[in-house]
């Protein structure tokens, strides 16, 4: 068995710890250093969701909200409204209704009869008296002056031939004629298929089936809506009397009022991507517009079906494909422009900024003064400043770019020129050269790649950048983005749009990459 004997030459270790007292007797935050850490973490942690009230914000969040406006970036609702007549139903959709002009869709079957409709006559009261003065009408009937009695009126009136007369007096307080009722046929119900759920609707009375759960509900036209029975967890009445709210999850809703049925029916997908309601080519299958497009009849005498559609598809009034790309191709160049411009104007400033290389100091202090300037404003104030000046449009957001580039590329170019290696110029000076020559040979090449290498980060940066600016009016897809959030319901262009301005900055950000690497190891 082998054993360490203590060497007669160790040093004692009473000595080792008096040599070395940071390795045997460290501090007190170098021994409790993770422990000290993790509590800091701990208490900013609580400091911090109590100061924001994190926990107040999660618990009052409207999560249905933000779980639709999601579901809204890759769906789309049809939104038709079942009305509750005198004895008979109307179906109706929106204006520009995802389903074309006069939709008819599967997922609702209508009953329809025959009947004598009455329609509906208003009634209207007799004027109240006048009050003693009115401040309004000075000259109006009073209890002490009471109005003059009207004239007779003439037999007859060319403005309006069958107005009252003296010999035809009009009923006061009601119709003039009796309403005469009329054949139409109408809807008496209607059944409206929505995912798991089935919605049954007649006059008067709203039936909702989900799996084994029905929920009858009775509606007093104009006044109230009465549930039967105990509400399922799918269905919620936040006030007596008003209006039942029936969720089904992903497919939809149904919000049951005291005038109608309103549904909420969430198809997967987006709607019209192609070709809008209005065109020739909506609604038909690729093999039908392939056909058209090669051997149909022209629909359009004045241009080919293949323009025609090339047509529908940019000026699609629901996605508008050509104006998106129009502004996004805005956005690239903007970006382009003005990180061009910026790195033009900041090269020969960033000598002049560098000590090293100008030695006036007054100069030096100047320079780097009005670049701390142009960046110590957001691009985003600049480019609201720039709109102002120069009006809504891709000049303003050009400027807003080339105006905040400057000085942040000014500072770092500045700085890599302070930090250069002085040996290849003062191999150049030697030579006899000329301060411009000894720039040129023996400064330039050491910094034109990190030039070139920020100037590209700085340009595929930009692009995202650009779309923020175009938010405020200058120019580009920014603008476009912003219109459709605030619509509150174009979610799905808003993804449409974010995916561009992804595929946009992923290419870029790829080339850009591929760039620096060959310069800065080139």
């Amino acid at each position: 068995m082998n054993t360490i004997a203590a060497s007669p030459m160790q040093p004692d270790m009473q000595e080792m710890i008096a040599r070395y007292p940071a390795v045997f007797k460290p501090s007190f935050f170098k021994r409790f250093r993770g422990l000290i850490i993790f509590i800091a973490v701990i208490i900013y942690a609580f400091v911090g969701s109590s100061f924001l009230h994190i926990g107040k914000v999660i618990s009052n969040g409207n999560w249905d909200i933000a779980g639709a406006y999601l579901a809204d970036w890759i769906s789309y609702e049809a939104r038709p409204d079942i009305k509750f007549e005198n004895d008979y139903l109307s179906i109706e959709f929106p204006r520009f209704s995802a389903l074309g002009k006069d939709p008819h869709p599967d997922w609702i079957v209508e009953s329809q009869e025959t009947k004598e409709i009455m329609p509906e006559v208003e009634q209207y009261e007799s004027a109240a008296p006048a009050q003693a003065f009115s401040f309004m009408a000075p000259d109006a009937p009073t209890a002490e002056k009471p109005a003059e009695p009207a004239k007779p009126a003439s037999s007859f009136s060319f403005m309006a031939p069958d107005a009252p007369t003296a010999e035809n007096p009009s009923d006061v307080g009601g119709a003039s004629q009796e309403a005469k009722a009329e054949i139409k046929t109408v809807t008496t119900k209607a059944e409206v298929s929505i995912g798991p759920a089935h919605v049954t609707v007649i006059p008067g009375l709203v039936t909702i089936t989900k799996g084994d759960e029905t929920l009858v509900i009775e509606v007093e036209r104009d006044k109230a809506v009465h549930p039967r029975g105990q509400l399922p967890s799918w269905a919620q009445q936040k006030y007596e009397n008003e209006k039942v709210v029936a969720r089904f999850g992903f497919d939809g809703r149904v919000e049951v009022q005291d005038y109608k049925v309103k549904v909420h029916h969430r198809f997967l997908g987006w709607e019209n991507f192609i070709f809008d309601t209005n065109s020739p080519f909506w609604n038909k299958s690729a093999g039908e517009v392939f056909s058209l497009i090669m051997s149909g009849d022209r629909i359009d005498p004045e241009q080919s079906n293949f323009m025609l559609a090339i047509d529908n598809i940019l000026n699609n009034g629901e996605w508008q494909h050509g104006d998106v790309w129009l502004k996004l191709m805005q956005t690239i160049v903007m970006a382009f422009v003005g990180t061009l411009f910026a790195s033009i104007i900041a090269f020969p400033l960033s000598f002049l900024a560098a000590r090293n290389v100008t030695p006036n100091r007054f100069l030096n202090q100047l320079i780097k003064r009005f670049f701390d300037f142009q960046r110590s404003v957001d691009m985003l104030i600049w480019a609201l400043f720039f709109t102002r000046a120069f009006g809504p449009g891709p000049l303003a957001g050009i400027s807003a770019i080339f105006f905040t580039d400057t000085g942040t590329l000014g500072k770092l170019n500045a700085e890599t020129l302070e930090n250069i290696d002085d040996k290849q110029r003062e191999g150049i000076k030697s030579l006899g050269a000329s301060p411009v020559l000894v720039q040129r040979y023996g400064v330039v090449p050491q910094v034109l790649p990190v030039f070139l290498s920020q100037s590209l980060y700085f340009w595929e940066s930009n692009t995202r950048s650009a779309t923020i600016i175009g938010a405020v009016g200058a120019g580009g897809i920014g603008l476009k983005l912003w219109e459709a959030m605030r619509t509150n319901q174009d979610w799905e262009n808003v993804f449409y749009m974010v995916i561009l301005i992804l595929i946009v900055v992923y290419v870029f950000d790829t080339i850009s990459n591929k760039l620096r690497t060959k310069l800065t190891k080139g």
